[in-house]
Order: C-alpha cells, then sequence, then structure tokens
C-alpha cells in the first residue's frame, strides 16, 4: 500500500464539531443478516425477515441465492420474504457467484457448497481475492471437499465442485466465526456429526440460528456439534442493530464533550460485546437498559455519554469478541489519556485490509503517537486533540468510519480518500451522523 492517500474513491469530509445528541437505530446486524438468508433459503417454507441489512456484502448474499433458484423478495416497508428451497433444493448457478466485499459471503458460501452435487465459481472483488481462503478450505478438503483456487488452493476465486462429503472432528488453529461456520454448513449436509472446536469463542450467530430453525446444536466448552440433514422450517427473523456499525456513533459520542445518545435496539450478543468491556474498562459509562431477546439473539437500548478515558492493556481474550470494532476502539485509544497496548491480533492484517497498518497510518496521518507491531499496536494517547487533514481508508470501511469519526476531536477537518465500501455495513452512515449532530459530508480531493 502506498504511503500515502488515494485521490480516487469517494471522498468524505468531517468538520470538528459539536455534540451528538438524539435517539438512532443502527442497521441491522450484517453477520445475522447473511445467516438469516442462508436459512431462509435452505428453510421448507416461508421465511420473512425484518431489519435485514440492506449493505452491498449481504445484497451479494442474496443475488447468489437467487441465482441458485431461490425466491427471495422485498417488500416495500424493506422485509425480505424468502420461499425456502428445503436443504437439498439448490440449483447450480448458471454463473461466476461475484460476492464483492465479503469475507462472510464467500466464506460460509464455500462450506454450504462444498456438499452440493453441482459445480460453483466463488469470487469476489480485488481485496476480496487477496484474502486467505485456506483457513476455510483446509478441513473441507479434510471432509472431502473439491476446491480449487490460486495460490495453491488459498486464494479466490475457488471453484467448487460439490461431492459427498464425510464428517470431521476439527480442532481450529485460528478463533474465527467464519472458519466455524463453513464447516457447521459443510456439517448439516454430511452424513454423521461435525464439530468444531475453537481456541476461544467466537460470534456464534449461526449456531443460534441453526437451532431457531429447527437444526440441533449441541456445545461443550469451546466445542460445537452439529447432527446432519435437519429439517429446517422457515421462520420470522427480526434482525437485531448491528453493534459493529453502533460502534462508530457510540466512539464519537464518548469522546465528543456534551454528547448524549441512545442507540436503540443493539444486539448484545456476549460474543460481540468486547469493545463495551474495553471501553468500560477505559472509563466509559455505558448504560444497557429495555434487555430483550428477538429472533433468539440479545438486544438492548445503549445510552452513552461523553467520557473521560484512560489507556489500558487490551486482555488477549476479549480479542475475538472485539474483532471487527478495533478500528474505531484505536481512535478511542488516541484521544485518551496515557498508553494503550494491544498484542495477539495479527488477525487484523487479514480483514479487508490489514487493518493495524492502516489505522497506524491513518490515525498517524491525523497526529497521532502510533507504533505498529508485528500483531498489534501501541497508542500513546492526546486527550486535548488531533491535527487531522487527509487520510486514507485503503478501501475498508470500518478504517474510513474510524477516521471520520477521529475528525470530531481533530483541530483541522478530516478528509478521507476511497469511502466507496462505506455501503457494504452502513448505507445509512452520512444520514445517521449529520442527523445525530455530526458536521459531515462529502469533500474535495485533498
Amino acid at each position: 500500500m502506498s504511503d500515502h492517500p488515494s485521490q480516487t474513491g469517494r471522498i468524505l469530509q468531517v468538520r470538528p464539531g459539536g455534540p451528538l445528541r438524539g435517539i438512532a437505530t443502527p442497521p441491522g446486524d450484517k453477520s445475522i443478516s447473511h445467516r438469516a438468508v442462508i436459512f431462509g433459503s435452505l428453510a421448507e417454507g416461508t421465511t420473512r425477515i425484518s431489519h435485514l441489512l440492506e449493505g452491498e456484502d449481504v445484497r451479494r448474499t442474496v443475488a447468489a441465492f437467487r441465482t441458485m433458484g431461490v425466491d427471495i423478495q422485498r417488500e416495500a416497508d424493506g422485509t425480505h420474504i424468502i420461499q425456502g428451497v428445503g436443504l437439498d433444493g439448490l440449483l447450480e448457478p448458471d454463473d461466476v457467484l461475484d460476492l464483492g466485499n465479503s469475507g462472510t459471503g464467500i466464506r460460509l458460501l464455500t462450506g454450504l457448497l462444498a456438499s452440493r452435487p453441482f459445480l460453483s465459481i466463488l469470487t469476489g472483488d480485488a481485496s476480496l481475492r487477496g484474502r486467505p481462503m485456506g483457513r476455510v478450505v483446509t478441513p473441507l478438503t479434510r471432509m472431502g471437499a473439491q476446491i480449487l483456487g490460486r495460490d495453491g488452493n488459498r486464494r479466490a476465486p475457488l471453484v467448487i465442485r460439490g461431492t459427498e462429503l464425510i464428517p470431521i472432528d476439527y480442532v481450529s488453529p485460528v478463533a474465527s466465526a467464519q472458519v466455524k461456520s463453513a464447516i457447521l454448513l459443510a456439517g448439516i449436509n454430511t452424513p454423521g456429526e461435525t464439530s468444531v472446536t475453537e481456541p476461544a469463542l467466537t460470534r456464534d450467530h449461526t449456531e443460534r440460528m441453526l437451532a431457531a430453525f429447527g437444526g440441533t446444536v449441541q456445545r461443550d466448552g469451546l466445542t460445537v456439534r452439529v447432527d446432519c440433514w435437519p429439517r429446517l422450517t422457515g421462520q420470522t427473523v427480526a434482525v437485531p442493530g448491528d453493534p459493529s456499525a453502533a460502534a462508530f456513533p457510540l466512539v464519537a459520542a464518548l469522546l465528543t464533550p456534551g454528547s448524549d445518545l441512545v442507540l436503540e435496539n443493539v444486539g448484545v450478543n456476549p460474543t460481540r460485546t468486547g469493545l463495551l468491556d474495553l471501553l468500560e474498562m477505559m472509563g466509559a459509562a455505558i448504560e444497557r437498559f429495555n434487555l430483550r431477546e428477538s429472533g433468539g439473539e440479545p438486544v438492548a437500548d445503549l445510552r452513552v455519554t461523553h467520557a473521560e478515558l484512560r489507556g489500558i492493556t487490551v486482555p488477549r481474550e476479549v480479542i475475538p469478541r472485539a474483532i471487527d470494532e478495533f478500528p474505531v476502539f484505536f481512535v478511542a485509544a488516541a484521544l485518551a489519556e496515557g498508553a494503550t497496548i494491544l498484542t495477539g491480533a495479527g488477525e487484523l492484517r487479514v480483514k479487508e485490509s490489514d487493518r493495524l497498518a492502516a489505522m497506524a497510518q491513518g490515525l498517524t496521518h491525523l497526529g497521532a503517537r502510533v507504533t505498529e507491531t508485528p500483531d498489534g499496536l501501541t497508542i500513546i494517547g492526546q486527550p486535548g486533540g488531533l491535527n487531522g487533514g487527509p487520510a486514507d481508508s485503503w478501501t475498508d470501511h470500518r478504517v474510513a468510519m474510524s477516521l471520520l469519526v477521529a475528525g470530531q476531536r481533530c483541530r483541522e477537518p478530516v478528509t478521507v480518500t476511497r469511502c466507496d465500501n462505506i455501503d457494504t455495513s452502513f448505507p445509512d452512515f452520512l444520514p445517521l451522523m449529520t442527523g445525530l449532530g455530526m458536521d459531515l459530508g462529502v469533500g474535495d480531493a485533498p
């Protein structure tokens, strides 16, 4: 990657702003949205999904299942109606399935399609084609899958010749919900029982939703097991607000004096609340109220006000539960009192971008004091604020939104280039943030 901001793509600018106030609902959870589409398609009967994230990543998953013969319709109120085809009803796609920028989409579909009796080809954009697929291909190959790809079958495009698989008891070397889910999706169409043991607990949306649709799921510590050929039945699914999206207005409010913000209907699944735990360790007071359950997932409303944050050493056991939120966590650390130290987070180098390098570079351009290490960052906070200026998103939606949040506490405007992919996870980012008081809009090339 270049050490200078790119001049291409969508450019957004934020000016140092006043407090964030009001009530907002974050977009539907991206992880849960993918899985709702998958299980709704594999179920028998009708599935109704409300608050489905309509970002580009989920649209790609919807398009893939339509290509495989599933009738998915969107009603005027945004509800998606899926006429499921059953576990063995998918049709061979007559074209390549392009998952765009979606790592979740391509990895979960690789597991699902490995046991289907047809040929499929999965690809994505340049960023996705560069991301590691061996972590999914390796265990699936042990199950008997026939998968070919670039770079020794470690990169997309992936050519999958579906075949009958054998069950596996897989001990995963990486804490990855995508790896776990790919194996479980292969396992439900494989004779016998399939299990995955993780090195640390990761998000469990696949297990929860599979059980809600009628599958048999057993958990014993870090091991999860599924039985073969469940009869899945269509459900009504209300997708909770995405905690990873809620993180951006939440951190912006924490950092901005005078802020008082309520975020409604936010998913608080314990496997996803690592950021909240870290921010509370730093001194944030985040009130959770109106706790309830929606579609098998715990949700709550969150109230956040400005707080003076302190640097921390991030506990390693929290890392898998906050893995998607670290870019905006780094912004909080850059404006906290004292040092924040993160180690053991090498997984951040193989996300939509190398998020350790991207955030180290971006925050440094804004005047932060950041030292990059092989598996983490050390950040010396500057609670008085950063300088501002231009920064590049590396085409990563979470990096882009995080650097824009940093602009709330910069002395000069912050201009972020290559922001197009914000739409993959948070298509209403601009109107939601400006509605809360952020001075954010389209910018000129820096």
